[in-house]
């Protein structure tokens, strides 16, 4: 059982690291000091006050700025460079125990996995930056922090359901990414494509 529980934990919060690095930080630190779940290796290092209180601070600002167009999108691009690093750490200082031998190749795969989810996220924000409205970015912003809370309850409760979705995550996102590359490929061009939900539909 506790190895499942730090497959799902590697699994779960990479993935949610590429969310959100900054609320998974926060809560995956709290979990540990509430008890809820215990963080292998030296990611325990995420439950130390400080570092539970920096992940806070800096999610009050991505919740503000991951809700205004434009700033969401330059916001992700920074983050780029940030959140799957946050996954191959959590990764390799999950599997400090075991060395350098599993470190490493650990490290690799949840860093994958939070890039994935990541450029999931960036691609989709830069497609509903196309629209002129504004209140798109909010609800998307909004079901992502659930997401990521959901992905966290998963880690705690269910870890085998959460293994399973990130999975199917992974899949889903390969699809993903050919329909919203070939949406803003059309977008740069200057074409005025329909979303990618109509253009599925008029294909069938």
């Amino acid at each position: 059982m506790e190895s499942l529980q730090s497959l799902s934990l590697l699994m779960g919060g990479s993935w949610a690291s590429g969310i959100n690095m900054y609320m998974t930080a926060a809560g995956l630190g709290v979990a540990h000091r509430m008890g809820w779940v215990t963080l292998p290796g030296d990611s325990s290092v995420l439950a130390h006050p400080l570092i539970i209180g920096l992940a806070v601070l800096l999610y009050g600002v991505e919740f503000f700025a991951d809700k205004i167009p434009y700033v969401d999108s330059a916001w992700d691009t920074v983050h780029t460079f940030i959140r799957p690093v946050g996954g191959a750490a959590l990764g390799y200082m999950a599997m400090a125990e075991a060395g350098p031998m599993l470190q490493v190749p650990v490290a690799m795969l949840t860093g994958s996995v939070a890039l994935d989810s990541h450029l999931t996220k960036a691609t989709s924000r830069a497609a509903i930056n196309t629209s002129p409205e504004p209140v798109t970015n909010s609800v998307a912003s909004v079901t992502e922090d659930v997401s990521v809370l959901g992905a966290l309850y998963l880690i705690i409760r269910h870890p085998v359901v959460v293994t399973i979705l990130v999975i199917l995550f992974i899949l889903f996102s390969i699809w993903f990414f050919k329909k919203m590359f070939r949406f803003l490929k059309r977008v740069l061009k200057g074409e005025k494509p329909a979303p990618p939900v109509a253009e599925n539909a008029n294909a069938t």
